[in-house]
């Protein structure tokens, strides 16, 4: 389980917001958000972070077993708000991004 709360964005449907899933997240010590309703750019937003968080971090990272992510996740988190290049910032890290402005 991480360390602290970790907020986990979803959009609003039903799988997301049942109360099932969000007592599962919460016992992963997980605060759900939920993207506004009717709010296509959020949810388009959630689907890329969630792409990109897979394809650059879990996909390419040992994870034998559901601990072994959680263990991982504020390094990653970390990882990808600091250091990682992201498309809005014309590929430049957030920190080499406010270096900048």
């Amino acid at each position: 389980m991480p360390p602290q709360p970790i907020q986990w964005l979803a959009d609003n449907g039903s799988a997301y917001t049942a109360g099932e899933t969000t007592d599962f997240a919460v016992a992963l010590n997980l605060v759900a958000c939920f993207t506004p309703v009717r709010s296509p750019e959020s949810n388009g937003v959630c689907e890329a972070f969630v792409k990109t968080f897979k394809r650059d971090y879990v996909r390419v990272s040992p994870r034998p077993d559901a601990i072994s992510v959680l263990q991982h996740l504020v390094e990653w988190f970390e990882d990808y708000n600091t250091i990682h290049p992201h498309s809005g910032l014309r590929m430049r890290s957030p920190v080499n991004s406010s270096l900048r402005n």
